[in-house]
């Protein structure tokens, strides 16, 4: 990179005079810890893949670090910023450091978990430093909401992205990751010190990389299919058969739900794909249509078990 392009990155000095000019004291409450390493930022945009092509959706902005290495890359960015003042210099940041990319930018001021819509074009990738605190929320509900996004790279704490991009039989695994999985394929393609950001935070980071993919074919819907998840491991050391009774009704309808959906009642959640919980939802609701009684399986088998 030249040293002009390095120029349009900011710094740890930069950070903190822009910081100290907007009388900024970075706050947990908004998860803020802003990346002073102008490679990081670099590293981030690579990893995602984006390219001139893009709309990138921005969670958290914070003084500009990650929209300053983006905005030459890709055809627009939708910054969404929840703290007033962090929103209100964003455009400035930008159109005196590039002004030749001042026009690919949009500032939204608000709370990125009760936005439901954005302004035209329609983002194609989700490209974020996102605060830890909000992390999966927020991942999960932009994939729900925007399904335009094909892509995301997210620099969450890194127990969050061991948690996001873990599969079946991991000691982590559990409701994020399945619930990521109903969405795209997950994987953690980075790891990030806790020395890039000011202030410097007590965890180190790591960088997730989601691809949307189809949902796993299946007649559940998609909330049902949480909700099985959930309770699955809501109870993480019972067999299915017996955790499952809070969203089944019954052991003898978790028992029937799981048979029919090839499932051992006996396994545990940690065991089971997002495939497979979408098997066993679809084969409760099949018997729940059908009425008492017709569960698809032996209705004493849950008694004998």
């Amino acid at each position: 990179m030249t040293a002009a392009a390095d120029s349009a990155l900011l710094g740890p000095a930069e950070i903190r005079r822009l910081a100290a000019g907007l009388e900024l004291r970075p706050t947990k409450q908004w998860g803020q810890n802003f990346v002073v390493d102008p490679n990081t930022v670099r590293r981030i945009v690579r990893l995602s893949g984006v390219g001139p092509d893009d709309v990138v959706v921005e969670v958290g902005p914070g003084l500009g670090s990650l929209t300053l290495a983006l905005l030459p890359v890709v055809r627009h960015v939708t910054a969404i910023e929840v703290d007033p003042r962090l929103a209100a210099a964003l455009e400035g940041t930008v159109a005196r450091l590039q002004p030749q990319h001042a026009d690919r930018l949009r500032v939204v001021a608000a709370d990125a978990l009760t936005v439901t819509r954005l302004p035209k074009p329609a983002p194609t990738a989700l490209v974020a430093n996102l605060p830890y605190n909000v992390s999966v929320p927020v991942v999960l509900s932009f994939l729900e909401r925007f399904p335009g996004i094909a892509r995301a790279l997210v620099m969450v704490q890194l127990e969050v992205a061991e948690r996001l991009a873990a599969g079946p039989g991991s000691r982590v695994y559990g409701v994020p990751s399945l619930k990521t999985a109903w969405y795209a394929d997950v994987e953690l393609v980075g790891r990030v010190g806790r020395t890039v950001f000011w202030p410097v935070p007590n965890v180190d980071s790591g960088l997730v990389a989601v691809r949307r993919r189809p949902p796993p074919p299946t007649t559940a819907a998609r909330e049902e299919v949480f909700r099985c998840i959930e309770a699955a491991f809501g109870q993480r050391r019972k067999s299915l058969r017996r955790a499952l009774v809070p969203w089944a009704g019954s052991v003898e309808a978790a028992q029937a739900a799981l048979v029919a959906a090839g499932v051992d009642p006996g396994a545990r959640g940690e065991q089971l794909d997002i495939a497979a919980f979408a098997r066993v939802a679809e084969a409760r609701a099949r018997a729940g249509a059908a009425g008492p009684g017709t569960a698809g399986a032996d209705p004493g088998a849950g008694r004998r078990a």
